[in-house]
């Protein structure tokens, strides 16, 4: 098991980075909501909330207290419990923060400042509670004392959460119902969020911003899920959060991004209220190292990229729209490689040679063996012999892509398709040194 101290909106840390009471940052008071599945990415539509007040966290405040000189110890453990690499990058970190409130109770890393050290304890933050978030969505700092905060490295089903300091249990909550964030696939350039005190009422706020920059959407308005199957799992997740649509998944654990998905419910079309939960299926033993991220699927398979002509419809997807573009290249670099040049005219010049030689070029390349029997031994087998040395060493790096991608069709049809032909100029360059070069290849 896992224990957990559970952190109620409002109530006092007995050891933080700074007093509660330093004007820092403002809880709220928020009931938690229910979330599918309890992993939730930091981009998912409506994780956090917002108000129509900019004054949930003062991040210029916290700047200035970590710059005193007599704060520097704390300033150094801060800096140490958040990975960073000198107090120097603070001002820098905390300008790609985003406040933003709790609209669920999460499962985090603590901190505690203590003997000049950060100590880390799991933590339970009550829905309400503001905070910082970082570009990938992540809780990164508790606003109202400047406690660091890490991810949940921990099983959520094997919690023992306590209640005590004060942090009294609060109203509506449910162990099975708390959430653990994992970071986007992606680097967020603004955050949905839902206000609090409004719940209709949407609000988009660019990272790094405090809600001076915040615009206002319909939360009630209706949006259709998109078509999903066939494409990565980091794909869908992001077409989805473009669409202001949660992404759902039936397992202990997110699916790695390159997964591909066979299914969605509901199924693409449907129209769907703004952070509505859409679960997607996997497939979970997939052949093209699907699992090792979602650069190499794509790649080797082309029909997903031929859906991303549709999911720009979406009108609010600047962030998730770089995503699909780069998958995208790699399928049109494939035919946009091909760098066959004609040469259909050098073949005759080997015809001087002899027809002595045959017999080594028929050991070298047995792959074509319907082109050995109809050239026995006239002049014709330096040009069947000219053919195989263009495939392995003459001109390999040219048609290197075009080969391993078009060889099937060259080999079964006639040889004067272009890849064979791409090849026989290197060839005639080999049969113009006559005997003697070929009787060096053969040794």
């Amino acid at each position: 098991m896992f224990d957990v101290k559970a952190v109620a909106a409002g109530t006092a840390s007995l050891a933080p980075f700074f007093d509660e009471a330093s004007g820092l940052g403002r809880d709220a008071d928020v009931r938690s909501r229910p979330a599918h599945g309890g992993l939730q990415q930091g981009d998912t539509p409506g994780l956090y909330g917002g108000t129509g007040q900019d004054t949930v966290c003062d991040v210029e405040r916290l700047k200035r207290y970590l710059a005193e000189p007599r704060n520097d110890r704390r300033a150094r453990a801060w800096t140490r419990a958040l990975d960073l690499r000198a107090t120097a990058e603070i001002p820098a970190y905390l300008d790609r923060l985003t406040p933003v409130l709790l609209r669920h109770d999460t499962l985090v890393k603590n901190h505690d400042y203590k003997k000049g050290k950060a100590v880390p304890f799991n933590a339970l933050l009550q829905a309400g509670i503001a905070i910082l978030v970082d570009e990938r969505g992540l809780p990164a700092v508790k606003c109202s004392c400047g406690n660091p905060l890490r991810p949940f490295e921990g099983d959520k089903s094997r919690i023992s959460v306590t209640f005590d300091d004060g942090n009294e249990q609060w109203k509506g909550y449910d162990r099975s119902e708390v959430v653990v964030v994992r970071p986007a696939s992606r680097k967020l350039e603004r955050i949905a969020l839902v206000d609090v005190e409004d719940p209709g009422r949407g609000v988009e706020r660019p990272v790094g911003t405090s809600g001076d920059e915040d615009s206002a959407f319909d939360t009630r308005e209706r949006r259709a899920v998109p078509k999903l199957i066939g494409t990565t799992f980091g794909e869908a997740s992001r077409r989805l959060a473009g669409r202001g649509l949660a992404v759902a998944h039936d397992g202990q654990e997110l699916p790695p991004d390159g997964a591909r998905v066979t299914a969605s419910d509901p199924a693409a079309g449907a129209e769907l209220r703004f952070g509505a939960y859409v679960t997607l299926s996997v497939a979970e033993d997939t052949d093209g190292g699907a699992s090792g991220g979602g650069s190499t699927p794509p790649g080797s398979k082309s029909p997903p990229a031929t859906e991303d002509p549709r999911s720009p419809s979406a009108p609010s997807s600047p962030p998730s729209s770089p995503p699909p573009s780069s998958s995208g290249p790699t399928g049109s670099e494939r035919p946009g490689s091909p760098s066959g040049t004609p040469g259909p005219t050098s073949p005759p010049p080997p015809a001087p040679s002899t027809g002595t030689e045959s017999p080594p070029p028929v050991k070298d390349s047995p792959t074509p063996p319907p082109t050995r029997p109809e050239v026995p031994g006239t002049g014709s087998p330096p040009p069947g012999s000219a053919e195989p040395p263009p495939r392995t060493t003459a001109s390999s790096p040219p048609p290197a892509g075009p080969v391993t991608s078009t060889a099937p069709p060259p080999v079964t049809g006639t040889p004067a398709s272009s890849p064979p032909a791409t090849g026989e100029p290197a060839a005639s360059e080999a049969s113009t040194e006559s005997a003697p070069a070929e009787r060096r290849t053969r040794e």
